[in-house]
């Protein structure tokens, strides 16, 4: 089983998923409301809903949550890149789908049968027993057909990539010779060659400066420009706007209690019996008689209630905590659960509670009291949501009573501005490409300040939505077009690129002058830097490319002398005392470390593959994403 496991990872954690107890059975997060519909991504043709995209992310909270345990921080899933993160699994479990789909993939019926009696959850002593296979799907929800179907989805997404994740291979020479490079070290000294240095010794002449502009127009062609008058009309604005009454802010602060402070959340334990939906009578009443003796147990000696969980809970995923479900409000649990819990007092025991998932015994924990806000404390918050309120019921009117004037009015914003209590807004000289300032960057708002109309008729642009509820007009002051900046405007840049690229050739000559010097066995005086023992593993800050250098460079003899241009101007110049050999006998020697060495290898190696395969998918099917990385 462990072996399947390893091997089949991914069906695993599908199946899990849809099987094991803890988190569709009596999970917190089972009782959490579904999240709205929309299309966040589009792969091939086939969208991924926002709902399922939801579901991702909790499923991948609860995989952490196991993992961690009480380190977990849920708030790890609101970093943008995390989540990303989650939708680009779901593009590629799409892209490995269509793949499968596309090459004509097929699963053995042996093949699923005996992947599904694999699993534990549908085995009893030891044996898949079909009628537990049943009931636990039926007690989810889940037909057997759409459950087998899923598994035979993800055991060709699996087959695809098991050419990559089951085939990697490294030699045992490849793996003795990368371990020796990872633990070879050398003792070099460094001396850098800053080009800033000769900067002093350069002054460009008329001839050098003329041909370098002459050679460089583009650079210095400045792009046709306007400067520009515009009206802002945000909901933002309009909530500035609007009149909130004392008693409107007191009504709210009344009706709306529970929006200000944290309402009353309760921990509990509780042991499950679980009923199966096909019981009969007499064995719901087997289960009952079972959940009343360890209640009895209880009543007798409570403080063995986390010991009773952990033997006799059906519920795995709050077995092994003793029971512990955490802290949890209103709303979290189904009603009988929720309506028991609510009504007890701390460490009081109840049962049975029957709902529709079986029997509990429940222990109340402890009682985190409600908490409201002072309204002094809110009092401001309110005005400001009670502004927005009001902003919301009329900026649909007032958005197209704002186009329909800076239209009428096209001549001048000064009409619009006063209608809506607007400031004019000026700008500074703006492009075609411009980024700043950003209400003036949407590209339809750029068009139609560069058009004819704008430009030549002084007519406003129409107004247009650059950001959500964020309206803009704008209208021409001044206009320039694309036109050849003069020498004289851009001969002190031309002057100071210049320097810096004379200088940095006189470092690099400089450089490659002394490194000769050196390997010619000449004397000459340099303050070379401490030494240092550096490696590929260890490189004691060392620049990458230095390294290379240093590794890259034969040492037939001590010191040894090589160098290398630095990326920013300047050299360096570097000197090797010696080599520092690993004892690789006693590193081979020691099995467990080489293995180790020899896996870690193969894993990167396979990584590799599989990336490289899962991008060749990623350029082979459409794959189109409604919102930036910025937006999840």
């Amino acid at each position: 089983m462990f072996d399947f496991v390893n091997r089949k990872k991914r069906v695993v954690q599908v199946i899990m998923l849809l099987a094991v107890l803890p988190f569709l059975f009596f999970g917190l997060e089972s009782y959490r409301r579904d999240s709205g519909d929309g299309t966040i991504a589009v792969v091939d043709g086939e969208e991924i809903q926002r709902r399922e995209f939801e579901q991702a992310l909790r499923d991948q909270q609860e995989r952490m949550r196991g993992m961690l345990g009480e380190n977990f921080d849920s708030s790890i899933l609101d970093n943008p890149e995390v989540r990303f993160s989650v939708l680009e699994r779901l593009i590629q479990q799409r892209l490995l789908r269509k793949e499968a789909q596309n090459i004509g993939m097929t699963v053995l019926d042996s093949q699923l049968m005996r992947t599904i009696a694999d699993i534990p959850e549908f085995q009893q002593d030891g044996q898949f027993s079909n009628q537990r296979y049943e009931d636990l799907l039926r007690a989810q929800g889940i037909n057997p057909l759409n459950f087998e179907s899923r598994v035979i989805e993800e055991l060709m997404l699996q087959q695809l990539l098991d050419a990559y994740s089951e085939n990697g291979f490294v030699s045992s020479t490849v793996a003795k010779r990368i371990m020796y490079l990872s633990e070879v070290q050398r003792e070099i000294n460094l001396f850098q060659i800053e080009s800033e240095q000769f900067l002093s010794q350069v002054e460009p002449d008329d001839a050098a400066i003329d041909s370098y502009y002459d050679a460089h127009q583009n650079d210095f062609r400045l792009p046709e420009r306007a400067r520009v008058e515009y009206l802002v009309l945000s909901l933002d604005e309009l909530a500035v706007q609007q009149d909130v009454m004392d008693d409107e802010i007191v009504q709210y602060y009344d009706e709306h209690q529970n929006e200000f402070g944290r309402p009353e959340e309760r921990q509990a334990r509780h042991i499950l019996f679980q009923i199966p939906a096909t019981a009969s009578d007499e064995e719901k009443e087997t289960v009952r008689s079972n959940a009343e003796d360890v209640l009895d147990q209880l009543r007798q000696d409570p403080e063995r209630f986390a010991e009773l969980a952990e033997q006799y809970s059906d519920d795995p995923g709050s077995a092994s905590q003793g029971g512990d479900l955490g802290f949890f409000g209103r709303g979290a649990m189904v009603k009988e659960f929720e309506d028991a819990i609510f009504q007890m007092q701390p460490e009081e025991i109840r049962g049975l509670v029957e709902t529709d998932f079986g029997f509990h015994i429940i222990q109340l924990s402890a009682i985190k009291d409600a908490e409201t806000a002072d309204f002094s404390e809110v009092k401001e918050q309110i005005t400001q949501n009670l502004k927005k309120q009001k902003a919301e019921a009329i900026f649909g009117d007032s958005a197209e009573d704002f186009s329909n004037m800076v239209y009428e009015q096209s001549v001048t914003l000064q009409v619009a501005a006063q209608q809506f209590g607007l400031s004019i807004q000026e700008s500074d000289w703006i492009d075609r490409n411009s980024k700043e300032p950003v209400l003036l960057a949407h590209e339809r708002l750029l068009e139609a300040v560069f058009s004819d109309d704008t430009i030549e008729d002084k007519h406003n642009t129409p107004a247009i939505e650059v950001l959500p509820d964020t309206l803009v007009s704008a209208r021409v002051l001044e206009h320039r077009q694309a036109s050849m900046q003069s020498l004289t405007i851009v001969k002190d840049e031309i002057v100071a690129h210049l320097k810096t690229q004379q200088a940095a050739e006189m470092a690099l000559e400089d450089g490659e002058k002394k490194l000769a010097q050196l390997q010619k066995g000449d004397e000459i005086e340099i303050s070379w830097g401490e030494s240092q023992q550096v490696s590929y593993i260890e490189s004691q800050g060392v620049d990458s490319s230095v390294l290379q250098v240093v590794f890259k460079k034969e040492l037939t003899e001590a010191p040894t002398y090589t160098g290398i241009e630095n990326p920013q101007g300047g050299f360096t110049l570097i000197r090797i005392n010696r080599v520092i050999e690993p004892d690789m006998t006693a590193m081979i020697e020691d099995e467990s470390k080489y293995r180790s060495f020899s896996q870690q290898l193969q894993q990167m190696l396979t990584q590799e593959e599989t990336a490289s395969y899962l991008a060749g998918l990623r350029q082979r099917y459409d794959v189109t994403i409604s919102q930036g990385r910025e937006d999840f």
